[in-house]
C-alpha cells in the first residue's frame, strides 16, 4: 500500500463480477473533478483495469480502456460532462524503476492535471511521490469476489463524499458494503 501518512477511513465493498466493478467506478467517478487522482492498488488481476473501465466510460470515454502496461501511459477523451474533465490520463508503473523512469514519462504532471483526472496502477512504485489529493482504491481477493477499498488520500471533503456516495450502494446479493 502507498504511504502518503494519513488516509481517511476506507469505504469497502464487495464486488462479484467485472459489472459489478465498473459500477462501483462510475459511482466514484461521480466525485472526480479536474486534477484529481485515483491510485489503484491491487495485485495482477485484482481489478484495476476494469474499474479504470467503468470509470473512463461514467466520464464519457468511448474508446476500449486498457491497461497502458507497456505504453506506460494512455491518454483518453473524456466527452463533454458537467464538471469540466476533457481527458482521462491512465498511467501503469508497476514496469518503473525509480525516479529517473518516473520523470522520463512526466509523472509529476499527472499528479494534477488541469485537463481532467489520472489513474495511477501501481502507485507503490512511486514512494514519496503520491498526489496532495485523490483517492486511494485498494483491490484484493476475497473468497466471493473483489473486495474494493476507497479511501481518501486526505481527510477532507471529498473523504465525506466517498463515504456518502458509496454507503448507499444496497446491501444485497451482487453488491456488499461495510461502510458505516
Amino acid at each position: 500500500m502507498p504511504d502518503r501518512g494519513t488516509f481517511a477511513a476506507p469505504v469497502t465493498l464487495v464486488s462479484h463480477s467485472p459489472d459489478e466493478t465498473r459500477d462501483i467506478a462510475r459511482r466514484v467517478a461521480r466525485l472526480l473533478r479536474p486534477g484529481d487522482v485515483v491510485l489503484l492498488h491491487g495485485d495482477l488481476g485484482a481489478g484495476k483495469t476494469t474499474f479504470a473501465q467503468g470509470l473512463g466510460a461514467a466520464l464519457g470515454v468511448t474508446d476500449f480502456v486498457q491497461s497502458p502496461t507497456f505504453t506506460l501511459v494512455n491518454d483518453y477523451a473524456a466527452a463533454v460532462n458537467p464538471v469540466g474533465i476533457a481527458v482521462v490520463h491512465h498511467l501503469d508503473l508497476y514496469r518503473l524503476a525509480g525516479d529517473g523512469d518516473l520523470d522520463s514519462i512526466g509523472y509529476d504532471a499527472y499528479l494534477a492535471p488541469d485537463d481532467g483526472v489520472s489513474l495511477v496502477e501501481w502507485p507503490e512504485r512511486a514512494p514519496g511521490r503520491l498526489p496532495a489529493r485523490g483517492l486511494l482504491v485498494t483491490f484484493d481477493f476475497v473468497a466471493d469476489g473483489r473486495s474494493i477499498a476507497v479511501a481518501s488520500i486526505a481527510a477532507d471533503e471529498l473523504a465525506d463524499q466517498v463515504a456518502e456516495s458509496l454507503r448507499d450502494i444496497p446491501q444485497d446479493d451482487e453488491i456488499k458494503t461495510n461502510a458505516s
